[in-house]
């Protein structure tokens, strides 16, 4: 049932009950965009069910946030068979390993930013007002969502951009629509498009839970940076370092920030609540921590691979190592901490301050990635303050020399980004819009994977999810876009 065509013929009922009994989805404090959306207040409502449907375990609750680390060689699996294996040994085929549930779940979230839109411009016309942060926010969560669909089924940017990217849907089309792949070019201009559009209808201060000013100019510098487009990513990280009112945590409260919600460094951040989008032993949390802690169906899914632990192991006394503990290959002769905890608040499993230790906030921006940007950004025309800024987060390794403008390299900031951002999906894309190659740590396990190489780089088709055959039944155009090799 989890068909584009369905979702489209959605967007023509306007109402977003009916759709979501389609797919099994019901956003919390929900209310219908076609009847009822008559006041600010009822848009806020719809913004909190936009957020809610986020958080589902395959987007931003798990799956979304897993793909990158589990494919980007950071993590490795410590045994077959318990759960997304296929994100590590890229099982995938259009039949089966499609990881469908990300198109369909980020289309129908799509849906409902798409009606809250035609309403408030139906309202708009009509001279209420009163709409225009639920209108930038609105269109700030679309940029971001059309980013990670890019990002998931097309090239990168400066590999080709006239590749297939995903179709841009931003208004509810009529139910026989059946739309084809807009290019990735098409995509980022549709994702820079929103976010200017945005930008001025919302406020600068803190909005915990939702996106503000900041929110969106620290995601224009993400998008600029994938794009290469380094001018414009230093410019929007600067904006966000210089004049906002988030602060990096010191080394002293690093940890202690995994176990609070809505720090100071904390852009954005989707609420994850109990009896409300908590996952349980189903959660990232309950994923990434050892198997059989908390509960005996916790069963240690992912782990830290080796390559990421020498990394972090330069610096013993590193802060970030107090998120890390025992994984189930660790023993007393050869500990070994590849279990992370950011997701349990801490390795006590303290929460972040809510009834159950997996209703743990998923944090999207942090200041901190915002940091690196601006030196990734700053590296082609200024090494002194590419330096300046790597310091700010290579500090929190507190043995390592501080980088000079002499002795700072891309690597250098790539390293940083994997410490730092470790867990929070980031790693696989960035090394494929770098070009960099990725090698798993297989042997961990003694595995074989029949599906991919031991080392890939971007040229491998499978880096590129396909289409799954429900979509192309559903949607028969999309059979001659399917990505590439996965029609052999």
């Amino acid at each position: 049932m989890k068909k584009v065509k369905i979702l489209l013929a959605c967007m023509v009922t306007i109402g977003l009950s009916s759709c979501s009994k389609f797919l099994d989805e019901k956003p919390s404090n929900q209310v219908d965009a076609g009847t009822s959306i008559k006041t600010p207040a009822d848009a806020q409502i719809m913004i909190n069910g936009i957020e809610r449907s986020m958080t589902n375990g395959d987007y931003y609750g798990r799956n979304f946030v897993l793909y990158a680390d589990a494919k980007g060689g950071d993590m490795t699996i410590p045994s077959q068979g318990r759960g997304n294996d296929g994100l590590y040994t890229f099982n995938h085929a259009p039949t089966t390993g499609s990881y469908s549930g990300y198109w369909s779940q980020i289309y129908f979230v799509l849906l409902q930013v798409n009606n809250l839109l035609q309403n408030i411009a139906q309202l708009e016309a009509t001279g209420v007002t009163g709409f225009d942060t639920y209108k930038g926010q609105a269109l700030t969560l679309r940029a971001l969502m059309y980013f990670d669909l890019v990002r998931l089924y097309g090239k990168s940017y400066d590999d080709n951009k006239t590749a297939y990217g995903v179709p841009n849907i931003t208004t509810p089309i009529p139910s026989s629509a059946q739309p084809l792949r807009n290019t990735v070019e098409e995509n980022y201009t549709q994702i820079l498009a929103d976010l200017k559009a945005a930008a001025p209808l919302l406020g600068k201060t803190k909005n915990n839970g939702f996106i503000n000013y900041f929110g969106n100019i620290a995601l224009q510098a993400r998008v600029y940076l994938y794009m290469k487009d380094y001018m414009n990513a230093l410019k929007f990280a600067e904006e966000v370092i210089t004049t906002s009112p988030y602060v990096l945590y010191t080394n002293g409260n690093w940890v202690d920030s995994w176990k609070t919600q809505f720090g100071t460094e904390s852009i954005f951040e989707l609420g994850i609540y109990p009896l409300e989008g908590d996952l349980g032993l189903t959660s990232l949390g309950a994923y990434l921590r050892k198997k059989g802690e908390g509960g005996s169906n916790v069963l240690g899914w992912y782990m830290a691979s080796d390559y990421f632990l020498t990394r972090l192991k330069q610096d013993p006394a590193d802060v970030r190592w107090g998120v890390m503990n025992d994984d189930e290959l660790s023993t007393p002769a050869a500990p070994r901490k590849g279990a992370l905890y950011k997701y349990n608040g801490s390795t006590t499993l303290a929460g972040d301050g809510k009834t159950t230790p997996t209703a743990v906030n998923i944090k999207v921006i942090r200041l901190s990635e915002i940091y690196l940007i601006a030196a990734e950004a700053a590296m082609p025309t200024d090494a002194g303050k590419a330096a300046t800024y790597l310091n700010a987060i290579r500090k929190r390794s507190p043995n390592l020399p501080a980088a000079t403008a002499a002795t700072v390299t891309l690597d250098m900031i790539l390293e940083e980004r994997s410490k730092e951002l470790f867990g929070e999906g980031h790693r696989f894309f960035d090394m494929i819009r770098l070009n960099q190659s990725i090698t798993f740590n297989d042997e961990v396990i003694g595995l074989t994977v029949a599906t991919r190489p031991k080392t890939i780089d971007r040229t491998f088709f499978k880096t590129l999810l396909p289409i799954s055959q429900t979509e192309i039944n559903a949607n028969p155009g999309l059979q001659a876009q399917q990505n590439p090799q996965y029609n052999q």
